[in-house]
């Protein structure tokens, strides 16, 4: 375990957790550098010319039989160590997927690594996602189940979630979130 170079926080969660609300959070009051594990699968969904919602799901899982299960994390690191090397003393990794990519994070970041699991009800998780504006993340309640499936059954994705340092309960209002949040980064050290 290297527990050298930034700290890390690490966020995991289902579909409409407010993975993306807190991480924009870290990032607006903390000036923390953001790596989004789901823009490198978007970025491959546009190079390979597919549909972003009804492809992404399978382009993550053939980069991850291509590559491995820890593709993503292994980007990730790459790209954390680069806002490290650039003067980044905490580095926010916004969508963090599977067991795997949970080890390979462990293994490069050791103690400074801190996950956080964002959860919420499944009927608040699918109105949130449902509502949302982003058109690359606009789906059905149909397709939206089979993401979820798909993340929890062939991505490992109840693994972070269960084995997370931290969790955040977010079936309340934004700011409850957030003083949950802050309370993890005082509680951690980070603050």
């Amino acid at each position: 375990m290297d527990n050298t170079g930034p700290k890390v926080i690490a966020l995991v969660g289902l579909p409409g957790s407010g993975k993306g609300t807190c991480t924009d959070y870290l990032h607006e009051a903390y000036g923390w550098p953001v790596v989004h594990f789901g823009n490198m699968v978007y970025e491959e969904v546009a190079r390979r010319g597919l549909d972003i919602v009804k492809d992404e799901t399978f382009v993550r899982e053939d980069m991850r039989a291509q590559e491995g299960k820890a593709v993503l994390a292994k980007h990730v690191a790459h790209k954390t160590r680069t806002h490290s090397s650039e003067g980044a003393d905490i580095v926010v990794l916004d969508g963090l997927y599977s067991w795997s990519e949970y080890k390979h994070l462990v293994e490069e970041f050791g103690d400074n690594l801190a996950v956080v699991a964002v959860t919420a009800p499944k009927k608040l998780r699918h109105a949130r996602a449902l509502a949302r504006k982003d058109a690359r993340r606009q789906y059905t309640l149909e397709q939206l189940v089979v993401r979820e499936y798909a993340e929890i059954e062939n991505l490992e994705k109840g693994g972070p979630i269960a084995y997370a340092d931290y969790t955040i309960l977010n079936d309340g209002p934004v700011d409850h979130m957030i003083a949950q949040l802050n309370h993890i980064l005082k509680d951690s050290g980070i603050l």
